[in-house]
């Protein structure tokens, strides 16, 4: 694939642009497949063709080849996800701007599909996690990944970058993985090339400060933004941060990284800001840019609405922890015809949240309430809180598959409802009558592929 001349020459001056070797990468079709390990969902991974490690992501790994993953029940169980590797960098700016994890409040503006977000709560698991994404379709996707992550410390939003203006101070750190022209997927997605332009680099230049602008408000003092793209383009990239350090009045925090690793640090040409560039011919992932900001002013910090939550009846909630094996600390509330749970220290902000923001999914759905009988949630099958109260089946992979087509198949087991599990990993509800069995996978999340 021929990377746009346009793009080589806008690249010249810029720190440790290689020209020869990054054609050369972009010809050879060579595609680099990682994934990132669930660590609150251990499985036996000796049958995927794992190479190595990611060196700056712990729980990153490299793939010999790229297997089919639509076929693999760990992926729908959400032992792992799908992550490109250089983006798996997060790690790296987080744990070293932020090693103090507890109580903190985490956005993730422009979450789809779900890679960060699911890395964010993973490392907050004694955080909040908002993952917001404003285009409807794709926020559904997000609430698909981040259900089977399993974290009960993830709400996922439906709203426009402007909406947080409303939550002055509210979070610790904001995550900004902002819409870009997307040279650094050239290798990954060849359509990116004939979608891109110096036109498009300008127009999302100023899209990105616009973003930026709306959302920043919404970070506390002493806050900590991380600002990434996915461009080679400097004026996506370091223009954005002198643009941070001129109108926004941040600072500027620099990463450490490993030599061996092969990222790029640059700085920005007016204030030097601190960059990380990912090229493709230097390190083994896709083209990324990141860089880490500590907000050093203060807004007007005003009061925040507050929306009470309608609460579970006491007799519900009674008959619900009768019959379900849950962590204490959960407060249960109601919302359209499902119960749902949060942990206790969270419900204050849920309640700010919900006054200002659409919700989309808020804590784990536990069940549903079917006249006297409770109806488990998908949500709860596939949750790290789920601790038990229904009986269980194995599925051999044949079965595991037939159950995530929602297709007809066989299995022995208790009458009523029981969790279909695959390698010990949840999957999802099945209730066994007598003459038949009941697929309750979610349809909109089936596989469809044959």
């Amino acid at each position: 694939m021929a990377v746009p001349s346009a793009l080589i020459q806008s690249l010249q001056n810029v720190s440790g642009f290689q020209q020869e070797a990054f054609e050369a990468v972009h010809a050879s079709g060579e595609q680099i497949v990682s994934i990132r390990l669930n660590p609150a969902k251990p499985f036996d991974e000796s049958y995927l063709p794992i190479a190595d490690k990611v060196g700056w992501c712990d729980s990153g790994r490299y793939l010999k080849e790229r297997p089919f993953f639509t076929f693999d029940p760990f992926l729908h169980a959400g032992a792992y996800y799908v992550q490109e590797a250089s983006s798996m960098f997060l790690w790296q700016a987080i744990s070293q701007t932020i090693p103090e994890t507890a109580g903190k409040k985490v956005l993730d503006l422009c979450a789809a599909p779900g890679g960060k977000s699911t890395l964010l709560s993973a490392y907050f698991k004694d955080g909040l996690v908002i993952a917001n994404e404003v285009i409807k379709n794709r926020a559904s996707i997000l609430v698909e990944n981040c259900s089977k992550w399993g974290t009960g410390n993830l709400l996922v939003t439906n709203n426009d970058p402007s909406h947080f203006q409303s939550l002055p101070e509210f979070f610790d750190l904001l995550m900004i993985d902002a819409p870009c022209s997307g040279s650094g997927l050239f290798r990954k997605d060849p359509t990116a090339i004939e979608e891109w332009s110096e036109a498009n680099v300008a127009l999302c230049s100023q899209r990105q400060q616009r973003i930026l602008a709306d959302a920043l408000p919404s970070l506390k003092e002493n806050g900590i933004l991380i600002y990434s793209t996915c461009s080679y383009s400097p004026a996506e990239d370091e223009a954005i941060c002198d643009w941070l350090m001129d109108e926004m009045e941040m600072e500027s925090l620099p990463i450490k990284t490993v030599d061996e690793w092969g990222i790029v640090e640059s700085s920005s040409p007016i204030h030097q800001a601190a960059g990380y560039r990912f090229y493709p011919d230097q390190v083994r992932g896709e083209g990324f840019f990141l860089a880490c900001f500590r907000k050093k002013t203060s807004g007007i910090t005003t009061k925040w609405k507050f929306k009470t939550l309608q609460l579970t009846s006491k007799a519900q909630e009674q008959q619900l922890q009768s019959a379900i094996l849950l962590p204490e600390n959960l407060v249960f509330f109601n919302q359209n015809e499902a119960i749902r749970a949060i942990e206790q220290q969270w419900m204050g902000d849920l309640g700010i949240l919900a006054s200002h923001l659409y919700i989309k999914k808020a804590g784990i759905e536990v069940a549903s309430m079917k006249g006297k009988d409770i109806v488990p949630s998908h949500e709860l099958a596939v949750s790290n809180w789920f601790l038990g109260g229904f009986s269980s089946v194995d599925l051999d992979l044949a079965n595991a598959l037939l159950y995530l087509k929602r297709k007809e198949f066989s299995v022995e087991g208790q009458k009523g409802w029981n969790l279909m599990r695959y390698g010990g990993l949840a999957l999802g509800w099945a209730k066994l009558l007598p003459n038949r069995i009941n697929n309750y996978y979610p349809a909109e999340w089936r596989i469809l592929k044959e």
